[in-house]
Order: C-alpha cells, then structure tokens, then sequence
C-alpha cells in the first residue's frame, strides 16, 4: 500500500474530497455502475448520485466491478434526476448532463477553477440523458469523437469526463 500510495479505508474517509458529483440516471447495468464507483474511488468525487432503476449497493455485479469502492464512495438515491438536481443546485453546484445535443460544450474547452462545484449526469446506455432532465441542467458536456461510432459505454465516458474535470482543476492549483 505504501509503495502504490494507496489510502485506506480510513484515510479515504479522512481526505478531502474533490467537489465533483457523478449522477447515475437510469443505468441499466449494475456493472457500469460499479466501475463508476470505482473511478469515483480513484479521483477522491465528493459523492455519487444514483437516480431511478440506477441498481445500488449492496449489489453482486457493483460489487464485482467496484472493488470496495462501493464501501467507500458516498451515494445517494433519488427516485428522478429532477429531485437530484434540485438538491445539488440548493448545494451550489452547476450541473451538466453528459449528452450529444445542440449546444453541448465539447469536453476539451470546459474550465473547472479548482474550487467550482460541479456535478455531471451520465444517462441510460441506449437512450442517454432524458431530454426533461438536459432542461434543467445548466448546459451539456459532449466528448469529441472521431470514428464511426459516436457513443461510448458509459462507464467509459464517466472515466473521461470525470479525469478531465480532475486534470483542469490540477491545473489551476
């Protein structure tokens, strides 16, 4: 553990966590939600929000993927994303849903100052953000793509968002 500078369970309790609130909206996969816990685990988020059927711990296949994380990581559930809004808006917090749409920020060109608190909603694997919920969000984040495909797996998209609003802030410090 001390050679991989790896907290523990306690430390990770301890440490001050980076405001930034990952929102789960209806994912159907409990394995997708595992591993957004666990790259939650990874870059210290403040919490993750699980919204509507979004499976939660304890779970079998969050487990599998979470490692612990699940253990360790804050969440919360909302019966809507509308209710996790509110609450993360009445928080301070700008929300952005993760969403191919007209308007949408490209991820490259987001600035996060190192104190901003921000939470990023990742909607359903086949039908994404829903629409009611991009209308109550302060704006959309899309990730450039280049090939053929145009979509991620949510799990992947949640680890490079998440990494960008990490790495803009180390950059302001």
């Amino acid at each position: 553990m001390n050679e991989l500078n790896r907290k523990t369970v306690d430390e990770f309790r301890r440490s001050e966590k980076t405001p930034v609130i990952a929102v789960l909206e209806n994912v159907r996969s409990a394995y997708n939600v595992g591993s957004v816990f666990r790259t939650a685990d990874a870059f210290l988020l403040e919490a993750i929000y699980l919204t509507g059927y979004t499976a939660r711990p304890p779970h079998k296949e969050i487990k599998k993927t979470a490692l612990g994380a699940e253990e360790t990581v804050h969440s919360e559930h909302f019966s809507t994303a509308a209710a996790a809004i509110a609450q993360l808006k009445q928080m301070g917090y700008r929300v952005f849903a993760v969403e191919q749409a007209v308007n949408s920020i490209s991820l490259e060109t987001m600035f996060l100052g190192h104190e901003d608190k921000v939470a990023f909603i990742f909607g359903n694997e086949v039908t994404g953000v829903e629409h009611e919920t991009i209308t109550l969000c302060d704006g959309c984040i899309e990730i450039p793509q280049l090939g053929m495909k145009h979509s991620l797996n949510i799990a992947t998209a949640a680890g490079v968002v998440l990494w960008e609003a990490i790495r803009s802030r180390m950059k302001v410090k």
